[in-house]
């Protein structure tokens, strides 16, 4: 087996609805310091804050925002605590990716009577813009799913955030919306987290790729994609397969110390714009060789974009049946080898670039050769 998708889709059987994406909270050394990088890098706008100065004694919380797309950086104030162990642990890195759904309580309690393992029973939050309910379950490693349930509350986020506007805001580069967040765990591991997706959640595995597939001459993995009913949140699951040197997914876990999300993919509507603006702005981003492009008419097709800024700037192509899609990688976004961004375009196409699979890894590796961690 290669590449395999389900050969019938089956009816969605979610556990509870999920509407979106709410928010990817990250546990970081210093927030402020990260807030002012994704603004002037990535280009999102810092709306609201949570800290001392508004009551919250153990952290700094700083939201930002572009577009669809929501984050939550947040740093311990001292030394002692969760959030201050998880940074001492893992570095920077997603400690969140947060459900958006109607009854918060209803699929807290779903999940838990289908296996789920609780992080927070519901709890209310209220202020004078009405009332926030979250509950949270755990995933894999240090990771949690908040449940979000913001029906009855017309406040900035949730109640103890206050708005701000900083002399310095970011300007947009175009980022839409989270198309997709990967998390790598350890060997053995990938299916027993399909099922705990497919049990507790109701998703379903939409794409399954061998060790075949992303594989390059010395190293693989294998990933499956789990989705849930209305397509709008997507988990790929990779772990590490045999090969003659460490795999990306072997470093990741050894500099991660443990499981966690490897990449979030930002969806955008026009990638070469995009990725001009980034990279204008500091972001690096992964090289492919010259020779990649030769073989893109043959292989993809005709496609709307010239063939010139995309080897310029390093932007992939693949095609499926449905159409094609535009993506490019940054490398880490910190000095662990771990957290990454993906920067994608979808023309049509619903897979994940599976034909990029080779060329991206051996980029990968190069890097991680340079690190000498190959």
């Amino acid at each position: 087996m290669a590449t395999s998708t389900a050969p019938v889709a089956p009816p969605a059987h979610d556990t509870f609805p999920i509407n979106g994406t709410d928010y990817i909270e990250f546990y970081v050394g210093n927030a402020r310091q990260s807030s002012i990088y994704y603004r002037s890098a990535f280009g999102f706008r810092l709306v609201g804050y949570r800290g001392p100065e508004t009551g919250v004694r153990d952290r700094a919380s700083y939201l930002l925002q572009q577009d669809k797309v929501r984050i939550v950086l947040t740093t311990p104030i001292g030394p002692e605590g969760p959030i201050a162990d998880h940074v001492r642990l893992h570095g920077d890195g997603v400690r969140d990716m947060a459900f958006w759904v109607d009854d918060a309580r209803d699929a807290w309690a779903r999940a838990v009577e289908r296996g789920a393992r609780s992080a927070q029973e519901p709890t209310v939050m209220q202020d004078e813009h009405g009332e926030v309910v979250v509950a949270a379950i755990c995933t894999y490693g240090d990771t949690i799913h908040s449940i979000v349930e913001r029906r009855n509350y017309r406040g900035l986020f949730m109640p103890g955030y206050v708005a701000v506007q900083p002399a310095f805001q970011g300007t947009s580069a175009g980022l839409m919306y989270v198309d997709h967040c990967v998390g790598n765990v350890e060997l053995g591991k990938m299916n027993p987290w399909v099922k705990f997706y497919e049990d507790v959640l109701g998703f379903r595995n939409i794409l399954t790729f061998d060790d075949k597939t992303i594989s390059t001459e010395y190293s693989a993995l294998m990933s499956k994609v789990m989705s849930n009913g209305n397509g709008r949140i997507k988990f790929p699951i990779n772990e590490p397969a045999a090969g003659k040197k460490k795999s990306q997914i072997d470093e990741y876990l050894e500099f991660y110390r443990g499981p966690g999300v490897q990449h979030i993919a930002v969806a955008t509507d026009d990638i070469i714009k995009t990725v001009r603006t980034l990279k204008s702005r500091g972001v690096e981003f992964l090289s492919v060789p010259a020779a990649y492009y030769d073989s893109v008419p043959a292989r993809v097709g005709r496609i709307d974009e010239d063939l010139a800024p995309l080897r310029e700037l390093g932007i992939l192509v693949d095609r499926d049946d449905e159409g094609y899609l535009l993506q490019i990688f940054t490398k880490p976004v910190q000095d662990r080898p771990t957290l990454f961004y993906e920067i994608i375009q979808r023309k049509g196409a619903k897979s994940f670039g599976a034909g990029n699979f080779k060329a991206l890894f051996e980029a990968i590796e190069r890097e991680q050769a340079l690190r000498g961690n190959l």
